[in-house]
């Protein structure tokens, strides 16, 4: 069984991480299926929410189905989906499979190798041209389009990577066997 998307937001975060793999967003018709993210929650002192709200962080202290976009080092975007049953929680979207407007991938990043096309959250905000200027949109209107998975995938889980704290937690969630993960998942 598979849930409607307005559904997964009353889940408790771990779960939506796990249960947005396979599910498919777009971005003004372009994007793919996402194959990997990550959980986090006010309470775990690697999420952004943990000292509580900030400006830059008030999207995940707002309603679930918005996205939470930030810089990362100032360099790359990177888009979280709020949800969960916690108050300012979100999964970061880690991965898609491009599927759809793949033309406008490889122009916005510069390559046409459908494996690096959306493998990392800054790679990926990139090639779906995730800005700051969606930070606090909701995920069920334009340009969004965060579609239900039709089959639940088989999903592999491991420690969340590229933190310093609370790297231990296994709330990274991958498809397992895609090709089109960030990294691999250690066995």
């Amino acid at each position: 069984m598979t849930l409607a998307v307005d559904d997964l937001f009353a889940l408790p975060v771990v779960e939506l991480a796990r249960a947005l793999v396979g599910c498919r967003l777009l971005v003004d018709g372009v994007g793919g299926t996402i194959v990997e993210t990550e959980a986090y929650h006010a309470g775990d002192p690697a999420s952004h929410s943990f000292a509580g709200p900030r400006p830059r962080t008030a999207a995940m202290f707002g309603a679930a189905g918005h996205a939470y976009v930030y810089r990362s080092y100032g360099l790359h975007w990177c888009m979280n989906v709020v949800g969960g049953a916690e108050t300012a929680a979100a999964v970061l979207l880690r991965a898609i499979e491009p599927t759809d407007g793949m033309d406008r991938m490889a122009v916005r990043r510069g390559l046409d190798d459908p494996r690096l096309l959306c493998a990392g959250p800054g790679r990926l905000c990139q090639a779906l041209g995730i800005t700051g200027a969606l930070d606090g949109a909701p995920l069920d209107a334009a340009p969004f389009a965060l579609l239900p998975r039709t089959a639940k995938p088989a999903i592999v889980t491991g420690p969340r990577i590229g933190i310093s704290k609370a790297v231990a937690e296994p709330w990274r969630f991958g498809m397992a066997g895609s090709r089109f993960l960030s990294r691999p998942f250690r066995p």
